[in-house]
């Protein structure tokens, strides 16, 4: 089983922000983050979920993921996600990362389970430092799908 655990923050909420994400399988390990001058905590969790996910190389390998957010967690489990789909995500924040996430889903069919943040879990705290160190450096970049929701990514 692939396991991943996964974190996000933004400092200001919206702020600067970042994610990141611990991919565990057998002995290897790989830890991603990225950070972002303008954003919002909720952005940071799903796109850390989407970056981890875009990582896996192979299909076929059950997928589970740690999150310490409830807004991905339930959104997934609770198939509330579907419905928000169906209707064009109309009202709904984050439609670029959601659209983003979906076709991940379909092909890797991750189980998501929530963890208390901030309780001691090692792995939910490396996230955290992962995550808020890259919302701390210098000189960072955009995020477009925040900034310029109407245009998405430029590149």
């Amino acid at each position: 089983m692939i396991i991943i655990h996964t974190d996000g923050a933004a400092k200001g909420n919206p702020g600067p922000g970042g994610y990141g994400a611990v991919l565990q399988y057998k002995q290897h390990r790989k830890e991603l983050s990225e950070g972002f001058r303008m954003t919002t905590n909720n952005r940071m969790e799903l796109l850390a979920v989407i970056k981890a996910l875009q990582e896996i190389k192979v299909k076929g390998i059950p997928v589970t993921i740690y999150s310490d957010s409830k807004y991905v967690v339930d959104a997934v489990e609770k198939g509330w996600l579907w419905s928000w789909q169906k209707k064009g995500f109309k009202d709904k924040k984050n439609p670029d990362l959601w659209r983003e996430y979906i076709p991940l889903h379909m092909k890797y069919k991750p189980k998501l389970i929530w963890v208390k943040g901030h309780a001691g879990h090692p792995e939910n705290e490396r996230c955290d430092q992962l995550a808020v160190a890259a919302a701390e450096k210098p000189n960072l970049p955009p995020d477009f799908g925040y900034e310029n929701p109407e245009d998405g990514p430029l590149f």
